[in-house]
């Protein structure tokens, strides 16, 4: 339900890439609702595709290498950004953590309390649970943790998003009042000022922190990065083009530079 590839003792960045896969479970799939092609059509459109790529290769190159956590099941099984409950304001369009509908509104699983609790127990919790460990750990073994979250998103929006109005940048960088230093920001900035035109909180906002340290434990930090596909890939499902190398270069560059960074006292 997830893999974690471990970086070095002494580095505290965490790259988070929770939305890369398309790999159903046998009863999450008996679930939805969907034929084999539109399911495959509804993954094309919602799976952040090759930002495992991205992370990956960014962690190889990374001067000290940092620490990964990958979501190995797709998000239409559970997605674990998501509040799982109330608090999740895209239970509005049906995208609380257990989805019931799909990017273009449709049906996607039927409203089913008892089994949205069987995956939310079987697979949200045990992922919540794994990466506030390794928050821990880094916490522990180097007195801070960055997480890095690595997205991507469509040119053109879709109808579930509630804030579609919003400019579409070839990167958005998602901040969070408690967990995202300037210092955090800046170095975003610079590493990715050569992928064209940056975006603050647009489309998207915010960034993943376990609640367990969420507006409590300061030397969490925390940054999403959401990468427009049509910069590294052909949409809505297709392969990566050359613009990926680019991508995962200034994926580096930050990645260093969080290290470099988070060595010293937070001014």
């Amino acid at each position: 339900m997830y893999a974690q590839t471990p970086g070095a003792d002494r580095s505290p960045v965490i790259l988070h890439v929770p939305h890369s896969s398309r790999t159903l479970t046998p009863a999450a799939r008996g679930s939805v609702l969907l034929d084999d092609t539109a399911l495959s059509r509804e993954l094309d459109h919602m799976t952040d595709a090759h930002t495992d790529l991205i992370a990956g290769r960014a962690a190889d190159a990374a001067a000290v290498t940092p620490w990964t956590h990958r979501n190995a099941l797709s998000r239409l099984v559970v997605d674990p950004e998501r509040f799982p409950d109330e608090r999740e304001e895209m239970r509005a369009v049906g995208m609380g953590a257990v989805y019931t509908r799909t990017s273009h509104g449709e049906r996607l699983r039927s409203d089913d309390p008892v089994h949205e609790r069987e995956l939310l127990a079987a697979h949200f919790v045990p992922y919540a649970d794994a990466f506030t460990r390794l928050v821990d750990a880094r916490l522990a073994a180097t007195g801070r943790a960055v997480i890095i979250d690595v997205h991507s998103y469509p040119s053109r929006a879709l109808p579930y998003e509630l804030h579609a109005a919003g400019a579409r940048p070839a990167v958005c960088l998602g901040t969070d009042e408690h967990h995202t230093p300037p210092w955090l920001l800046e170095a975003a900035r610079r590493a990715f000022t050569d992928c064209a035109e940056l975006g603050l909180n647009t489309p998207f906002a915010g960034c993943y922190v376990p609640l367990k340290h969420y507006a409590h434990t300061t030397e969490v930090s925390a940054l999403m990065i959401e990468i427009r596909r049509d910069l590294y890939m052909t949409e809505p499902g297709g392969a990566p083009t050359d613009g990926l190398a680019a991508v995962a270069r200034a994926l580096t560059a930050l990645v260093d530079a969080v290290t470099g960074q988070a060595a010293r006292p937070t001014p």
